[in-house]
């Protein structure tokens, strides 16, 4: 039954789209239908055929973040380090022998062998520590690799693919396939063209700006959720592909298209300046840690800016609950969060999350794991990604949300669709472009809807394909 309300969703997700259409007369029947193929088929992959790739994807990606850490380990501690431990050093007793010493003698005392991990260390120590010195370190490690040119092959596969079967412009499908592995830098490739794009593909470029995540920051959102979703790392992978295809799908059926591109039916070649010394590897690692420096100092302001500004809402609705009567109780149970998951509950209950059915044994129990999967997706819209996935993680751990719900929030949040890259990727791209300014200004509040309904379709493919094997899927021992 979740199956099917899942696969409903998909439907639902692109009428919602539909409705706010600059022209409900022009609907592009072929992407709609190759865009949600090309989800379906990677879905197939992902849960059925290809699982096993997927495990060994997500176990490639998680040696290079546990060797992500050493860095990290290395500035704040060393090997014994509280804070970013060595995975392969575990001396002294074992569990059980730990767990004797604390529970005969004193609890506080630290026993040799001992490991701060989710359990028992804020989440912010384990973001300040391990998570942003992972941004810094995929940062540098994809410069390094394009410098190789190592990823531009792959991405012109997967422009390829979203050109031929999509049916459009070769621009939007070269920006969309980079991505995948880079945020807004995925322009400055189709850079000579952008000046005489249409209103569509330039709304394209950005839901698929805002609906993917840069390879940076995968590192980031799998080290929060390892511990409670081992195979986390391979899972974000294939959401940042299937939700490429829904950007474009959505995007479309916000802003038809209504003349021909300029790339249309080629992928555009970018043109290199002869004069221009390319920088050399080593150069190129340092040139991209630098600028995994700058994001990690800019996620962490950005984190700081939003929580204190989300705490200050939350206290103004605290003093309103010093009104008499009604007015009071009602703003007892209002806060900027529930408001959030309330809007985005309809959104949610649609990816097929939970079905609380009325007047039925399990209807509590459904109801609040919807509820807290639609407050968790509705928070990243001001907080970001990064207090929900760790909220996740937690009600998660805690046994609040099902696997289910796990797997297709987890999905979900695979974006940067949040008011706080909204400055980053419209300011960016109007910095490539500065002719087009007013036009992409004013797509993009469209493109950030694009993506969010984006990132709910995805999590709709997962919740059709999840087959309640934790085993196989999560990672996780089925009990």
């Amino acid at each position: 039954m979740l199956n099917l309300l899942s696969a409903i969703g998909l439907a639902g997700l692109c009428f919602v789209a539909w409705l706010g259409s600059e022209d409900r007369r022009i609907v592009s029947w072929n992407t709609i239908a190759w865009g949600i193929g090309l989800q379906l088929v990677v879905g197939g992959i992902v849960f059925g055929i290809g699982s096993d790739v997927v495990v060994w994807i997500n176990d490639l990606l998680n040696v290079l973040l546990d060797a992500s850490e050493a860095g990290a380990r290395f500035l704040f501690g060393g090997e014994s380090s509280p804070f970013v431990p060595d995975p392969a050093r575990r001396p002294g007793p074992g569990v059980a022998g730990r767990w004797l010493v604390r529970t005969l003698g004193d609890p506080y005392v630290n026993v040799p062998g001992d490991r701060l991990g989710p359990d028992n260390l804020n989440p912010g120590f384990i973001l300040a520590f391990r998570s942003l010195p992972q941004v810094i370190f995929f940062s540098g490690l994809v410069s390094l690799l394009y410098r190789l040119n190592i990823i531009q092959p792959i991405i012109k596969v997967f422009a390829k693919v979203f050109r031929k079967t999509l049916k459009i412009s070769g621009a939007e499908s070269l920006a969309g396939a980079a991505n995948i592995f880079v945020g807004v830098e995925s322009a400055i490739a189709i850079k000579p063209f952008l000046p005489k794009m249409s209103r569509s593909e330039l709304c394209a470029i950005l839901a698929s700006c805002f609906g993917s995540i840069a390879s940076s920051v995968l590192a980031l959102y799998a080290g929060l959720l390892r511990p409670t979703f081992p195979t986390i790392t391979g899972h974000l992978v294939s959401a940042s592909i299937m939700t490429i295809p829904a950007c474009f799908v959505l995007s479309k059926l916000l802003v038809p298209e209504t003349t021909t591109p300029e790339t249309f039916g080629h992928i555009p070649e970018a043109e290199e300046d002869p004069d221009q010394e390319k920088p050399n590897p080593v150069d190129s690692l340092i040139i991209g840690a630098l600028d995994g420096v700058r994001m990690a100092v800019g996620i962490a302001a950005v984190i700081i800016a939003i929580l204190g500004l989300v705490a200050l809402v939350n206290e103004f609705f605290s003093f309103l609950t010093q009104l008499p009567g009604v007015f009071g109780d009602i703003f007892g149970v209002i806060t900027l969060q529930n408001l959030l998951g309330a809007i985005f509950l309809p959104l949610t209950f649609l990816t097929g999350i939970s079905l609380p059915i009325p007047f039925t044994d399990a209807f509590e129990e459904n109801w609040q794991v919807l509820w807290e999967s639609s407050v968790i997706i509705g928070r990243r819209l001001f907080e970001t990604n990064i207090p929900p996935y760790i909220s996740l993680a937690q009600l998660a751990r805690s046994g609040v949300l099902t696997p289910r719900a796990l797997l297709i929030v987890s999905y979900v949040l695979c974006g940067f669709t949040h008011f706080a890259s909204y400055g980053i990727f419209v300011g960016g791209l109007s910095a490539l472009v500065p002719s087009r300014r007013s036009d992409i200004s004013a797509l993009g509040f469209k493109a950030l809807w694009a993506a969010t309904l984006a990132t709910l379709m995805t999590g709709c493919i997962a919740g059709l394909f999840f087959t309640g094997n934790t085993d196989s899927i999560l990672g996780i021992p089925t009990p």
